[in-house]
């Protein structure tokens, strides 16, 4: 990741050179020299429940270490996370915890992995909490991350030799996923922007994010598109990459957030953006899709609305039809909609309400398809009932005969303005 909040932190190993432990009379026959501090990497990865530190890679690549000496006991990790920006507060997430070592291995090139237990609610793993002070007003907030490794035990080498480093450096998140995304901006909005390999025109995926992924006064951080769910990850894999013959995917971010459209002219903006990127890169204009969730959920057939025929389909998820007291697409605005739909929701979403919302776009627009879930569960593990998001980004909605929400909307393409498959 480009953008980051790492300090630097440098943690003194557990043992005293002096003490005459087990391991240490056996590197008496072959002394034990401390190191010079060990620079190590952030290795994380989004979840569905947003992007975690799962492991730290430590650059002992230089050294013959012996993998049979590693163990989860060799090292401890401790992980504070702390609020930069004084307008979030308060804070819900932030954290100062030990992080449990579930194993410590090497990788192809020697260097030393810590796995990290991590998972849904697991404390201290994430790099990102919910600021809900009058500047944010409910926005994922970056964190500053400082991660501390102590080393409890000499590390053997091949060569009998024995080794306690002196201290550890802390160095950058990385997130091959997230990484892989480009950076860009057009129409005064930032975005990030995942392009296929190949040669040829690609189809275009817009992900919309939801409102707690927007920017705000302290901090236009276009990272939180990405991390905060899988939403947009979820199309640049492998698996998805196959499904659409290779596809670009388009994570634009709000300046605050998508409903606020009236008065940010989004909508317009969004077609701007969207025209500048078409025209930089190698993109087939029938085959462009749009898929949102909540704020963003409400932009995606706003889109359609104010741009007919232009995208080839369309997939609001947990979506807002009626915000504060105002309705925002009109039932004759969403009757007018001729491009294919699918909508996702829970029907226990508890934010936004599903019957005078996504059950009502799927009322309403002609043709709709819908995936209403009684809940958010997935691979075990039950989540907020708004974050249906996931199901699409696992490709996990069917139709009654079996596809996939992905290869359904794969098969959506213009010819001349029309719609080509439904």
């Amino acid at each position: 990741m480009k953008k980051l909040r790492i300090f630097v932190t440098i943690a003194v190993t557990a043992l005293s050179l002096l003490a005459l432990s087990a391991p240490q009379a056996e590197a008496k026959r072959h002394p034990s020299t401390p190191q010079d501090s060990v620079p190590f990497t952030l290795n994380a990865s989004v979840l569905d429940s947003g992007q975690q530190v799962v492991s730290l890679t430590l650059d002992t690549g230089r050294l013959p270490v012996r993998a049979s000496s590693l163990s989860k006991g060799t090292f401890s990790v401790h992980a504070k996370g702390t609020n930069p920006l004084p307008g979030a507060e308060p804070v819900y997430g932030t954290f100062d915890a030990d992080r449990t070592v579930t194993g410590v291995h090497l990788d192809r090139r020697g260097r030393i992995v810590i796995e990290l237990e991590h998972g849904y609610n697991v404390a201290g793993a994430s790099t990102f909490a919910w600021g809900t002070g009058m500047d944010a007003m409910g926005r994922n907030v970056m964190l500053d991350l400082t991660y501390t490794v102590t080393q409890n035990q000499p590390i053997q080498l091949r060569n009998g030799a024995s080794v306690t480093f002196s201290s550890f450096t802390q160095g950058h998140v990385v997130d091959p996923e997230v990484d892989a995304f480009g950076y860009g901006s057009a129409a005064g909005l930032n975005y990030r922007l995942y392009t296929p390999r190949g040669w040829g025109k690609r189809p275009l995926i817009v992900w919309l994010h939801g409102g707690g992924e927007g920017g705000w006064a302290q901090a236009q951080d276009n990272d939180l598109p990405l991390i905060a769910n899988r939403g947009a990850l979820g199309f640049a894999t492998p698996k998805a990459q196959s499904i659409f013959g290779g596809a670009y995917v388009l994570a634009p971010q709000a300046t605050d957030y998508w409903l606020n459209d009236p008065a940010m002219g989004y909508s317009a903006k969004l077609k701007t953006l969207i025209d500048a990127v078409v025209k930089k890169h190698h993109i087939d204009t029938s085959r462009i899709y749009v898929v949102g969730a909540s704020n963003g959920g409400y932009m995606t057939p706003r889109l359609v609305v104010d741009n007919p025929g232009f995208f080839a389909a369309e997939v609001p998820i947990c979506p807002v039809v009626t915000f504060g007291g105002a309705t925002m697409l009109t039932d004759a605005e969403l009757a007018s909609v001729k491009t294919p739909t699918w909508v996702v929701q829970a029907k226990s979403d508890d934010t936004v309400p599903f019957l005078s919302n996504g059950q009502h776009i799927a009322d309403t627009v002609p043709g709709s398809l819908l995936s209403a879930y009684d809940d958010v569960t997935w691979a075990g593990v039950t989540y907020p009932t708004h974050w249906s998001w996931i199901y699409v980004a696992r490709n996990a909605p069917t139709t009654d005969k079996g596809q996939h929400i992905w290869q359904w909307m794969a098969k959506q393409s213009l010819k001349h303005g029309h719609h080509k498959h439904r």
